[in-house]
């Protein structure tokens, strides 16, 4: 076959599948929609894979510094800790773990710190899986929960952590009372996310709302809070202890999106491992990781770090004005 040849068939795979990409969003519906999602990733073992046990970005310094995409991902939970000033409380600390995937950090704070961890997904798949993942003697359990409707009572927790999950949640304003809800008095909330640009003071322009629109479309996420919105989401709650301490990690986090990528060349045995039909879902998601690496590269994404103390109130004392204020953010 002539390169000629070769070109236009290149070409034509490859506006074929763009058309596939397009027509084809996973959109969210519903919470269902996003369990299901997550369910289907873990049946086929695809993102455990390729993403090991940690199902989030990794930590590669700042400045960024080369390392093994697996490993980085283990050191962005212990960067966390320390960012969080978790490492200087007790074994026995209890923790849960909202959004907490097939439980590889879980494992790492029950492992490492002596938490008492309880991890919470809407995938049932991820929990069996997290379950299976978690050996004897490793205080880590796992359940299916709604991180809206958590159901623990209120002030069940030392330490309320969640990674990554805020994008999911289509109500920002009901997630953020939720955490603190479960939340002791004098506790920790550390929670680490994808976050878009504060468009109140840098609308989106022409390019960057069609590709805003992609990362909600493909990966079943209703809409992006900002860092700034998501602070003042959680103060308005009226159960943070002074202020709440945010973070900007898009420089430590931002080689995750092309080594998660370069998994798919580095490690060819996920071809035989998964087939054709594996081959080709891991394929559909490189232009979403493409566009993730743009939008976190050019400002229009961010990845944000949040931290709170736990005010010694009562849920209850949320006035109406600030559960209002905080629906319009």
């Amino acid at each position: 076959m002539s390169l000629f040849l070769l070109l236009k068939l290149f070409l034509g795979l490859s506006i074929v599948g763009i058309a596939v990409y397009l027509l084809t969003p996973r959109r969210y519906e519903s919470a269902d929609s996003v369990a299901n999602s997550y369910d289907e990733w873990t049946d086929d073992g695809i993102l455990e894979f390729y993403w090991g046990e940690h199902i989030h970005l990794g930590h590669y310094g700042n400045p960024p510094r080369r390392k093994e995409f697996l490993k980085s991902k283990i050191d962005f939970v212990h960067e966390m800790v320390k960012w969080g000033g978790l490492e200087k409380l007790p074994k026995g600390t209890t923790l849960i773990d909202v959004g907490c995937g097939i439980g590889g950090s879980s494992r790492i704070l029950a492992k490492d710190y002596g938490f008492d961890v309880t991890g919470v997904t809407i995938s049932p798949q991820q929990v069996a899986r997290a379950q299976e993942l978690t050996p004897e003697g490793v205080d880590a359990k796992f359940k299916v929960d709604d991180a809206l409707a958590l159901s623990f009572p209120d002030a069940s927790f030392d330490i309320v952590w969640s990674v990554e999950a805020g994008p999911h949640m289509p109500d920002k304003a009901q997630f953020a009372r939720e955490l603190l809800r479960v939340l002791k008095p004098g506790g920790i909330l550390v929670v680490a996310d994808w976050n878009q640009r504060d468009d109140r003071q840098v609308p989106l322009n022409f390019w960057e709302k069609p590709v805003m629109q992609q990362l909600l479309d493909q990966w079943a996420h209703p809409k992006f809070s900002s860092i700034e919105g998501f602070s003042e989401l959680l103060e308005a709650t009226g159960m943070v202890e002074g202020t709440v301490t945010t973070g900007d990690w898009t420089q430590e986090t931002l080689p995750a999106w092309l080594d998660s990528i370069w998994q798919g060349i580095a490690r060819p045995q996920g071809l035989v491992k998964f087939g054709v039909s594996g081959f080709i879902k891991s394929l559909r998601e490189v232009p979403t990781l493409i566009l993730m690496r743009i939008a976190f590269g050019a400002g229009l994404c961010r990845f944000g770090m949040f931290k709170a103390e736990r005010a010694d109130v009562l849920p209850a004392a949320n006035s109406a004005a600030a559960v209002g204020a905080a629906a319009k953010i």
